[in-house]
């Protein structure tokens, strides 16, 4: 599960605050529960910390595991054939990556994965749930790299690196039983952001793009005054202030924020892959990826849009106590797979 972010102009912002803002939408019964464990372990607003504070931060993974704890069921992650931790090739030396197997013969597709985090935040740990879901339900070997973190690594330091794992996943994904020609990319929040953008770098580059893209409330948009912004200003566990400060974490200056890979829906978005965008009502990213929707169906791509109410940013890895993550995770696994028998 995860965290993510984006900035926005003084204009827009003024002018946001002299409307009457809307009301923020109430969470389902299972969304609020895992909400209120959240808040029962007492985190520190992230807006208020350093770098370093923000990553001990308790997050939605914590409250999921204390919720299964109160239900008395297991917190066990959930079973794949096989796990492992590699070291691959990034943009300036090796980053790590954890390879998800499935059970079944090969070669098999390739999801390539990038976990939220807002480009400062969470590592693979915190994102475990949603790369076995994937694995198991689309049939598929997910490889989650990790990236370089602001503020130690300024923008485009992690979006590099991102580029440079799919690179090495098309170069080598004979050696680990995966089928070259069935790559897709994934992700969520700030993960998602980097798999639309390894899909234009990828067609940029004239390399082998993505068969399909996975985009689960991406940051798409840099408008923070759109109206998922103004309902969802003082949402949790993503906010409109914690948008803000993760912008400060990564880029080198606010002006960055107008960079078509930071603001996608800005980005020129033809010739891409067929497209999945999950989208969850009570978040502040829920505008930017409806109009992310938009401009790849008008730039000619196939787009598949869903979003699910009554949840929050961070819902998807849920379902271990969230029935719209299982539901949202099973449409996603079906999008794939459909892409990967074309």
């Amino acid at each position: 599960m995860k965290t993510l972010c984006l900035p926005l102009l003084a204009s827009f912002m003024i002018s946001g605050a002299l409307q009457a803002k809307p009301a923020m939408e109430a969470p389902n019964t299972q969304m609020k529960a895992v909400l209120d464990e959240l808040s029962e372990k007492k985190g520190k607003p992230i807006e208020t910390l350093s770098a370093g504070e923000a990553r001990k931060q308790p997050t939605p993974t914590d409250a999921v595991m204390s919720l299964l704890k109160d239900m008395k069921k297991s917190t066990t992650p959930e079973k794949v054939a096989k796990v492992e931790d590699r070291t691959i090739k990034g943009a300036q030396g090796d980053i790590t990556a954890r390879f998800y197997f499935p059970e079944g013969k090969g070669p098999m597709p390739v999801i390539v994965y990038y976990h939220g985090g807002g480009w400062v935040i969470a590592t693979n740990d915190t994102y475990d749930a949603t790369p076995r879901a994937l694995a198991n339900r689309a049939k598929a070997i997910v490889i989650s790299p990790e990236y370089r973190k602001a503020p130690e690594n300024k923008f485009p330091a992690a979006h590099e690196d991102a580029y440079a794992a799919y690179k090495w996943v098309v170069e080598n994904a004979a050696s680990f039983n995966g089928d070259p020609g069935k790559i897709a990319v994934a992700g969520e929040s700030a993960g998602g952001n980097m798999a639309l953008n390894v899909a234009i770098m990828a067609r940029d580059q004239k390399m082998a793009i993505p068969v399909h893209q996975l985009l689960v409330y991406p940051v798409a948009s840099t408008d923070m005054n759109s109206e998922s912004f103004k309902e969802n200003a003082d949402a949790k566990p993503l906010n409109k202030a914690m948008m803000n400060w993760f912008s400060k974490q990564y880029l080198n200056s606010m002006d960055e924020a107008k960079d078509p890979r930071m603001n996608l829906v800005a980005a020129n978005l033809k010739g891409l892959p067929a497209t999945t965008i999950i989208t969850a009502e009570i978040d502040p990213l829920r505008s930017g990826g409806k109009e992310l929707s938009d401009k790849l169906r008008a730039a000619g791509v196939e787009v598949e849009y869903k979003n699910y109410d009554g949840v929050t940013h961070e819902f998807f890895g849920m379902a271990s106590v969230l029935d719209e993550a299982k539901n949202a995770q099973e449409f996603a696994a079906n999008e794939l797979k459909d892409s990967f028998r074309k």
